[in-house]
């Protein structure tokens, strides 16, 4: 193991009373906005207060949904009307940082929104809330939101939530400026012991590189479906994604492309309250462990993640011919080839890792096909074993986090992305295209279940933003020249079928409706209740791909059971439609 960076930092709140309550005379006023839990911002506030300094300390990441939950509380209101900031280059920017308020507030209370067009520059904006109470008065409320306007790890201009302090004192100075808080400090110290290392000349540069975070702060939990605040999650996804994007740019590549190879990155990101933020980063060899079995689990009503036993384990149930290959750390890659006289399809899971809801589904709908007389598919349940792996090791830590930093292979690429006629994840669907003659590839996709951010690159997930917000389940389906029409009768049939699903339906219009209250209207097509994504993609190894999108990351329980029962449901349906469906004449 080699170590190339290891440091702690004082912790931002403490640094500040440690600072001002010396600098400040009694009567003297503070507010700072900081990266960090209610619970130390309320400790900072009274040891500042013990002074006679009055001090108010506030979340620097979502202000706005700081303020409904710490301090509007539950007040009885006919409706908030809130004037917001619309940088031109961003003009959703602040809009999508207050998610999910539209859902905090319940059914009863009005909510609208006035755009505000304005520049981007480091500065404390503000949201201007008009609160209209039950008995028809009307009171004006500032929420402050502090930003910086910077260049980026690639060169790019962002606007970032950050850190920023104001005082005055009773002689009549005053002062209001950013403020470089820990959050930020650890998040660029990262960043700069990893772009000034020095790497090979060849990818992939390393097997793992893991940046192992302590954070004090604690996530605080919404009363609005499965979101809640954390710095923790947002931190690895900054750290994951800013990484990938230092080694795109260090390649020459574009910004998300996914063929890069560094190695696996891994930022690791533990929550001990009172512990001072720490940072250490070091490069290690491929973990080729297994996690423990499951043996307790039903399949049926599982309400987590299976292990990668038990998943091998349940495919070698299925009758049929076992196709192999392997992952960059040696982990073995299974398929079964289950022949029969309908037309052949792939069912595919886990290609990206952190998405589980799809593995479960495909071995129960692989397990109920097989025993259907002439019954014709490969089942794939699970492409990327290394990255699925990382998942189980990632979500012992922080089990509700979406932990990205699985979705991609061990060489850091989109398996989609490797070249064809290797030897690793991608080659499972040729060797399944090849033994089957498929041509209709079922592929089994999820995305985060609560809001993903970026907080200190601009907020919104670049390259992703279409996934930033959960917006129910809903479809894709890709074809090739000449399959528009079978890509369109499928999707009816399906989406048909889908409709009836207990739930199902009422679990999308809920999520579109939040959605949409921050995020403009959903520019997707809708039929039968569900969204789709209707595209021609003539590179795809089959003339159709039917992929599911579940809001699965990182769901347990109950909420678990309907997302495999509704990618089992899907593949169903897709299985038994396809048979019927006219195909092109070049195929029949």
């Amino acid at each position: 193991m080699t170590i190339l960076l290891d440091t702690t930092f004082e912790r931002s709140v403490e640094a500040i009373v440690a600072q001002y309550q010396n600098t400040l005379s009694p009567g003297d006023t503070l507010t700072a906005w900081v990266f960090d839990d209610h619970a130390a911002r309320q400790r900072a506030e009274q040891s500042l207060q013990a002074h006679s300094i009055q001090a108010r300390f506030y979340s620097a990441y979502k202000p706005l949904v700081h303020y409904v939950i710490e301090e509007l509380g539950e007040r009885p209101l006919l409706s908030i009307h809130i004037r917001y900031p619309a940088p031109v280059d961003a003009p959703k920017r602040f809009l999508l940082e207050a998610y999910p308020l539209a859902g905090l507030l319940g059914e009863h209370v009005v909510l609208s929104w006035e755009a505000v067009a304005c520049q981007a520059h480091t500065a404390l904006y503000h949201y201007e809330l008009v609160l209209t109470n039950e008995d028809g008065t009307q009171e004006v409320v500032r929420v402050a939101a502090p930003n910086r306007h910077h260049l980026d790890h690639v060169g790019a201009w962002q606007l970032s939530p950050c850190g920023w302090i104001c005082w005055q004192s009773t002689n009549g100075h005053s002062d209001s400026s950013f403020y470089a808080c820990d959050y930020a400090q650890l998040f660029e110290a990262a960043i700069d012991a990893i772009t000034q290392a020095e790497w090979p000349a060849e990818q992939p540069f390393f097997e793992e590189l893991n940046i192992s975070v302590t954070l004090p702060c604690q996530d605080t939990r919404l009363p609005f479906g499965l979101e809640h605040i954390s710095l923790a999650e947002g931190l690895h996804e900054e750290l994951y994604f800013s990484l990938l994007e230092v080694y795109q740019h260090l390649a020459g590549l574009p910004l998300g492309d996914r063929s890069i190879q560094p190695g696996q990155i891994v930022p690791e990101i533990k929550t001990r309250a009172e512990a001072p933020p720490s940072l250490t980063i070091t490069l290690r060899q491929l973990s080729t462990d297994e996690a423990t079995t499951d043996d307790g689990i039903t399949l049926d009503s599982a309400e987590r993640p299976l292990s990668a036993t038990r998943i091998l384990a349940e495919l070698e149930t299925i009758e049929g011919e076992a196709l192999h290959t392997k992952s960059r750390s040696g982990r073995k890659l299974s398929a079964r080839y289950h022949k029969g006289q309908d037309r052949a399809v792939i069912i595919s899971a886990a290609q990206h890792a952190n998405e589980p809801s799809g593995v479960v589904g495909a071995l129960r709908a692989g397990r109920d096909l097989s025993r259907q007389t002439g019954s014709h598919f490969v089942l794939s349940p699970l492409e990327n074993p290394d990255g699925y792996r990382l998942q189980q090791r990632l979500v012992a830590e922080q089990p509700t986090h979406m932990h990205h930093a699985a979705r991609y292979t061990a060489f850091g690429n989109d398996l989609q992305a490797q070249p064809l006629g290797g030897e690793f994840e991608l080659a499972i669907r040729e060797r399944a295209k090849a033994a089957s003659g498929a041509q209709l590839h079922i592929n089994l996709h999820g995305y985060p279940a609560h809001e993903w951010t970026r907080p200190l690159t601009g907020y919104v997930p670049r390259n992703f933003e279409l996934w930033s917000i959960p917006k129910g389940f809903f479809l894709v389906l890709r074809y090739h020249q000449h399959w528009k029409a079978q890509a369109e009768a499928l999707l009816e049939r399906v989406t048909a079928h889908l409709a009836n699903v207990p739930g199902l339906a009422a679990y999308n219009r809920r999520q579109i409706k939040a959605f949409e209250a921050h995020a403009g209207r959903l520019e997707f097509a809708i039929q039968n209740d569900i969204p789709y994504l209707l595209t021609r993609d003539d590179t795809q190894l089959t003339p159709l791909q039917l992929i599911t999108e579940y809001p699965d990351e990182t769901i347990y329980g109950d909420d678990f059971v309907m997302a495999h029962q509704v990618q089992y449901e899907t593949i169903m349906s897709a299985y038994q439609n396809y048979q019927s469906i006219k195909l092109p004449a070049t195929t029949q």
